[in-house]
């Protein structure tokens, strides 16, 4: 199995994922592996951070964003060690993000909440996968 990570979706991939009206309920499984140095436009008042501070930043201020489509932060945690399967190099952090639908997701991207924040997630991400899951009847606390 080839893995790759990636920062932004192929258009093919975004079509697919967010045209599928009928999905319903999901929790986005994100593994994130982050740049060893943030990486912003000069002058900006974050330079000098690492990758995980500026993504910890967008991680903050994105749960208002997910609460303001019906979504909500789930879970996250640094990634310590993995025992089953091999991989060149682990990713850095696991994140759950539950969304009522794709289409809150795609939402949520567009709000300009989100759009003010995302400089943050460009500037600390080397990398992810996307993961959808299917979470019919899931109770969020």
């Amino acid at each position: 199995m080839q893995v790759l990570n990636e920062v932004m979706p192929r258009s093919d991939a975004a079509q697919a994922f967010f045209g599928d009206a009928a999905h319903g309920p999901m929790v986005m499984v994100n593994l994130l592996k982050f740049k060893d140095k943030a990486e912003y436009p000069d002058g900006h008042a974050n330079a000098g951070m690492t990758g995980k501070e500026a993504y910890a930043v967008y991680g903050a201020a994105v749960m208002k964003c997910l609460e303001m489509v019906g979504g909500r932060g789930l879970f996250s945690a640094d990634v310590s060690g993995l025992m089953l399967g091999d991989v060149e190099e682990l990713w850095d952090m696991v994140a759950l993000a539950y969304y009522p639908s794709p289409q809150a997701m795609l939402q949520m991207v567009g709000l300009p909440e989100y759009q003010g924040i995302e400089i943050h997630r460009f500037a600390g991400l080397k990398g992810q996968l996307n993961i959808r899951t299917r979470a019919p009847g899931m109770s969020v606390l």
